[in-house]
């Protein structure tokens, strides 16, 4: 199947809803995306990618009433949300319900959770399923040479051609300008912990926490 263009959305929608695999780009890098709460679909993107088990797929939330139905957030949760959701931010955070953690293995407690601002969130917002999401490329180290997480179509191909991952919508995004991380914080405690740095500084961090927050 040919790449669809971003304003046939409801196609990838339907896919995921389907139990099948949807590549979608952001401002980051393109984004490999499954049914959340599909054991067989998400088991396929540890598999091709080689991804670690206990290496969780981030939840993909189609609001921020949707975050905190479904997630505790502290005071600091709160000021971070505040500060640069939708965007390049995600949260480690507590699900309100444990029964959740055990129907979303892959993506685990506390839940990876991000609200993106572009293609990425619009998926999530309009699919019936919930979106677990990671980059397009191999888990892990793969040398000085190994340009890390698509950001063009061909690079994209050459993922799916290499591993042997079909995915059934291939969103059209073009070139993936950023090439760069979102950033993640550790919001399971109290006080927030900056886990990696990404598009969001650290500085900009700590500066919505009113403290400075260095990187582990």
């Amino acid at each position: 199947m040919p790449p669809i263009h971003p304003t046939d959305l409801d196609i990838a929608a339907r896919a995921i809803e389907a139990g099948e695999l949807v590549i979608v780009p952001t401002n980051r890098w393109y984004m490999i995306c499954a049914d959340a709460g599909n054991p067989d679909a998400c088991g396929r993107i540890f598999e091709g990618k080689k991804r670690p088990s206990g290496k969780s797929l981030a939840f993909v939330l189609p609001s921020l009433e949707a975050c905190e139905e479904h997630f505790q957030l502290t005071a600091e949760a709160r000021r971070l949300v505040d500060a640069f959701w939708p965007g390049d931010l995600a949260l480690l955070l507590p699900w309100r319900d444990p029964a959740e953690a055990a129907k979303y293995v892959a993506v685990g407690s506390p839940a990876l959770t991000t609200y993106d601002s572009g293609l990425l969130g619009k998926l999530a917002s309009i699919s019936g399923a919930p979106i677990a999401a990671t980059t397009v490329n191999i888990s892990g180290d793969g040398g000085p040479d190994y340009p890390g997480p698509a950001v063009t179509l061909d690079e994209v191909n050459h993922f799916l051609a290499t591993t042997g991952v079909t995915a059934s919508v291939i969103v059209d995004g073009g070139i993936c300008p950023a090439a760069n991380h979102m950033t993640i914080v550790d919001c399971f405690a109290p006080q927030a912990r900056l886990i990696r740095t990404g598009l969001v500084h650290q500085r900009a961090v700590s500066a919505a926490l009113g403290r400075d927050v260095r990187g582990t």
